[in-house]
Order: C-alpha cells, then structure tokens, then sequence
C-alpha cells in the first residue's frame, strides 16, 4: 500500500485561515492563543500556532479540539470557515 500524502488538503487550509481570522477577531495574539491551549491542557508553543496558521504543519484533531475551545467556537466552526463561528 502506498503511503498517504501529508499535505494540507482544502478543510486543513480552510481550518488555518478560520483558526487565523477569530484569533485576530478576539483580539489575541499567537502566545496568547498558545496559552490558552495550553490551559486546557493541550500544551502548545507560538511557533506551533503559527506554523498551523500558515497551513505548514497540519493540525491533527486534537490540538483542533483545543484551539476551537480556546477560541470559543465549536470544531466544526473551523471546520466551516469564518463565517460559521
């Protein structure tokens, strides 16, 4: 069996703008969205979050499920795009 792609594909690249767009709408910066994760218990650094952000590490379902709390949306709302949260 071959192996599988690892490149973003459309709902990662849709996930990284939206997870972008309500940071910057909540006023947040990366540290802070960082911290908040890290909180609730999914520890995770700037760097993380920026290269998530970039659509240049792809975002497994876990660290999405955190940042969706941090932020205050559902997953799915990341999932959806900006205009569903």
């Amino acid at each position: 069996m071959a192996a599988r792609s690892l490149e973003i594909g459309p709902a990662g690249m849709l996930a990284a703008r939206t997870i972008e767009i309500l940071r910057a709408e909540r006023g947040l910066g990366q540290c802070q969205l960082a911290a908040r994760c890290a909180a609730l218990g999914r520890p995770m650094s700037n760097t993380m979050l920026s290269r998530i952000e970039l659509a240049k590490l792809r975002c497994d379902i876990d660290d999405l499920v955190a940042i969706a709390a941090a932020l205050k949306v559902s997953p799915a709302a990341l999932l959806q795009g900006p205009g569903a949260a």
